[in-house]
């Protein structure tokens, strides 16, 4: 930096996800500065339908990251002037009276609800729509069913109930508080009083006491904390914006907010959502409606089963291409035609979300014949998490909304045949931004404005934009209604077979 320059001010987007926490740097121009840092931690899963992480190594992976691209920033000149925080939704941990963990952070993978769920359900019908969170495990009323029912001592040790937003900010800020569209994932909070649903509180035996204070997704808190200042080496009352969820901070951070554009992405899970001006929930209760701002929210889906599906196919099915074979396994899947000659695979590997929020979905192989080799299997396992998005759109357009083309983001998009792939499936137009931090950039632009620090940051127009290949489309509209069709008939199989499963671990209770 010249002598005379002055300092870029900068905000640090956090963005704390499923298996691993990011900061990222952003100027007030919305632009990424410097490479970032992240950190990984588990998602453990010693039972089936148990997802959890630490919450300690989650936290502890949030200083770290702050504290690396704090330090990276000032020895390049630039001046943090705030932190934003992005963290996934529907997380639940029990806090006792001072505040430390009494559980394990429940998260939205967690499927051990699903009697719960579906108990809930039935108990009251109009919950979905009240609160824009499909009735389903991965959301808190299901969890805090379940540990009530399995662990009563703890659920009534708890005296507070939070999730990984909550968690974070405290970290940080040593503050207990909650956003608004975080709080509308809980499926705890009414879109309509944007305030605690009575009823829901008193379905699963919760007081509002016990829950968090919300405030708006723009709040500025009091600062960093002397004891997190020690840790990431930033000044002690540096303002931290709460931010909102990761899901609908993407579309903000690509500019998926106009009219008839969605936003997709595809990392261990994935979603398909569209920014609308008010919630929106589809009579057949398919999709999520979750805030973004005062005036904007998002409508959609997300899916369970997205790289993870990859990854598995790795350990799964060619265990001798290594630790790391995704680039092998996707060139094997090259060599398949569309459609993978009549091979299907139903991704729920980890149960499932959208469209059907069917927590006891299991995965399943269908039309496997003696011709298909891995690169058939491969093929289907991309396949079938494309097939399942393009379930969630098709759900979007009955429900009345528009979409003309597609914004994806994620891991996935590093593969030019995923890429097209996904485009294919869809059959829309789909740009990819040329930075793919979707929800960390929404972050950044969420706290340069709370700050005023935004130097009128413009939308990002995707780098490259893949059309459909008329042939390959074809065939994926056809496939598609065999695929949803699969999905409900066996059904009552995979529900036989998960039970079975559950039933044979000793080890399945809390």
């Amino acid at each position: 930096m010249p002598p005379d320059a002055s300092p870029v001010p900068v905000v640090l987007a956090v963005d704390v996800g499923t298996t691993a926490a990011k900061t990222t740097a952003f100027g007030p121009d919305g632009r990424r500065r410097g490479a970032g840092a992240e950190q990984g931690y588990p998602l453990d899963a010693p039972h089936p339908g148990h997802a959890t992480q630490d919450p300690a190594r989650v936290t502890a992976a949030v200083l770290r990251t702050v504290r690396d691209v704090a330090s990276e920033r000032r020895a390049a000149g630039d001046r943090v002037a705030g932190i934003a925080v992005s963290t996934a939704m529907h997380g639940l941990c029990a806090l006792d009276a001072r505040d430390a963990p009494l559980t394990a952070i429940l998260t939205w993978a967690d499927t051990r609800a699903s009697a719960q769920a579906d108990r809930l359900r039935e108990a009251d019908p109009g919950l979905h729509d009240r609160t824009g969170t499909p009735v389903h495990p991965m959301a808190p009323p299901a969890k805090l069913a379940w540990l009530r029912e399995h662990d009563p001592a703890t659920f009534a040790a708890a005296r507070r109930w939070v999730g990984v937003k909550e968690l974070v900010l405290h970290a940080l800020t040593g503050e207990l508080v909650l956003d608004e569209s975080v709080a509308s994932g809980t499926g705890l909070w009414n879109a309509s009083t944007r305030d605690w649903d009575p009823a829901a509180l008193d379905l699963v035996g919760v007081d509002a006491g016990l829950l968090a204070p919300v405030v708006r997704t723009s709040t500025v808190l009091g600062g960093l904390s002397a004891e997190a200042a020690d840790a990431t080496g930033l000044p002690a009352g540096t303002p931290v914006v709460v931010g909102a969820g990761d899901g609908p901070l993407a579309n903000l951070g690509i500019d998926a907010v106009a009219p008839g554009v969605a936003a997709c992405s595809i990392g261990t899970s994935g979603a398909l959502r569209l920014t609308v001006d008010r919630p929106a929930v589809d009579a057949r209760r398919r999709l999520f409606s979750y805030a973004l701002d005062d005036d904007r929210w998002v409508t959609g889906g997300a899916i369970n089963n997205g790289g993870v599906v990859l990854r598995w196919a790795g350990a799964a099915l060619t265990p001798d291409l290594g630790p790391h074979p995704e680039d092998a396994l996707l060139a094997l899947a090259a060599e398949v035609p569309p459609g993978a000659e009549g091979l299907v695979l139903l991704p729920s590997l980890w149960s499932e979300r959208a469209p059907r929020w069917r927590g006891d979905a299991t995965g399943a192989f269908v039309g496997l014949t003696a011709r298909h080799g891995r690169g058939h299997l491969v093929r289907a396992a991309v396949e079938g998490v494309c097939l399942q998005l393009a379930l969630v759109l098709a759900s979007l357009r009955e429900a009345g909304h528009r979409v003309d083309e597609v914004r994806a983001t994620g891991g996935f998009s590093r593969s030019p045949l995923w890429r097209q792939l996904l485009t294919d499936v869809l059959a829309l137009p789909v740009g990819f931004p040329d930075d793919p931090e979707g929800s960390g950039r929404g972050a950044a632009l969420v706290g340069l404005r709370a700050l005023g620090l935004d130097d009128g940051a413009g939308p990002t127009p995707p780098g490259r934009v893949l059309h459909p290949d008329g042939a390959a489309a074809a065939t994926y509209a056809d496939l598609l209604p065999v695929f949803a069709d699969l999905q409900d008939a066996l059904g009552p199989g995979m529900r036989a077979l998960r039970d079975l499963a559950s039933a044979q671990d000793p080890g399945a209770g809390p």
